[in-house]
């Protein structure tokens, strides 16, 4: 059965920079939302013209628009071992989407690993990452607010959704990356042998 893990977490909890490690170590496909769209708002498609007018307020692109996106690089890669699933789902809707969509492929989510920060560590985390990068969303602190906020009211109930299903566990976002990403791949592993 392959690897699928949900790697959630609010803007700025080192979803990205965690993803790379677990890909590496578990030979996965990691799929980021966020770059996924970046693509697409680069290239001008009609799907990245349409995620930028939601993404540019701070706001959660529909449902629809990013189930479609995901599951056509699902589909790209048919021989993968496993995904790294970073920013999806962000609602009910699309877990139950996503859910849906594996069981038709036969298989499903393994485990959701939600990396836990403090609100006034991301903060400084995505002003930090504004100063140095091109990303506008990261550089006005009101709008990074806003997606905390967003975060929190509409994409946080997702974590009870795979906790009901006992796919679910925390683990502190806090210190150096390599302690960080041990205690991902710790629990990784203590999951995938309860499931053997």
């Amino acid at each position: 059965m392959p690897l699928n893990i949900v790697l959630f977490g609010p803007p700025g909890a080192g979803k990205g920079t965690q993803s790379a490690l677990l890909v590496s170590k578990f030979n996965l496909v990691h799929l980021s939302t966020g770059d996924i769209f970046r693509f697409n708002i680069k290239n001008e498609t009609a799907l990245g013209l349409l995620a930028k007018s939601y993404m540019d307020k701070g706001n959660l692109v529909p449902d629809e628009v990013t189930i479609n996106m995901l599951e056509a690089e699902v589909e790209k890669n048919k021989e993968a071992h496993g995904f790294i699933f970073d920013g999806f789902p962000r609602t009910i809707p699309q877990a139950e989407a996503l859910d849906a969509f594996l069981k038709s492929k036969k298989q499903e989510i393994t485990l959701m690993l939600a990396l836990i920060v403090p609100e006034e560590e991301l903060v400084k985390r995505l002003l930090l990452r504004g100063a140095e990068s091109s990303r506008a969303d990261d550089k006005d602190e009101q709008i990074i607010k806003n997606r905390i906020k967003v975060y929190n009211e509409q994409t946080a109930v997702v974590a009870g959704y795979f906790e009901k299903q006992g796919k679910y566990a925390e683990i502190k976002g806090l210190g150096e990356i390599e302690e960080i990403f041990n205690n991902l791949s710790m629990a990784i592993d203590a999951f995938s042998s309860k499931q053997a």
